[in-house]
């Protein structure tokens, strides 16, 4: 099985971020924990991040990947485009935030990718990813 992590806007930015919602770690350190959790669990991931929606995009509709984490920052409330690219890529994809998103700022308690992805997590920072990389194993 494969994942294709995929990190959105703003995400090249943790480590230089509030901490208290997005933890400790910087992208690659990120990266590097997921990978090795899904790697302990025999899963091979590829992890890209983008602060362009159309790369995002292309990267969601043209992959090898078996299911997707997506954690597409801002544009998670307002991208119509990566949710139709969700929604017609024909794999299951998790959505996944850092921050508990609802306990934020109004904007951050919409998603208009919540509706095409298969599940959701948030709030538990690196954790979220795990439970992602969990949820697509149990239901592939």
């Amino acid at each position: 099985m494969k994942i294709l992590v995929i990190n959105g806007v703003n995400l090249h930015m943790l480590g230089k971020r509030k901490e208290e919602h997005y933890g400790a770690f910087d992208l690659k350190q990120l990266e590097d924990c997921v990978t090795k959790y899904a790697k302990e669990k025999g899963v091979e991931t590829e992890c890209f991040q983008s602060n362009y929606e159309g790369a995002v995009v292309e990267k969601i509709t043209k992959n090898d990947a078996d299911g997707i984490i997506l954690n597409a920052g801002a544009h998670t409330h307002y991208s119509y485009a990566i949710a139709d690219a969700v929604e017609c890529c024909g794999k299951p994809v998790v959505e996944v935030h850092l921050s508990d998103v609802e306990n934020r700022e109004d904007f951050r308690k919409f998603s208009v990718l919540t509706r095409v992805c298969v599940a959701r997590f948030f709030g538990k920072k690196e954790k979220s990813y795990y439970e992602a990389v969990d949820f697509l194993i149990k239901n592939k």
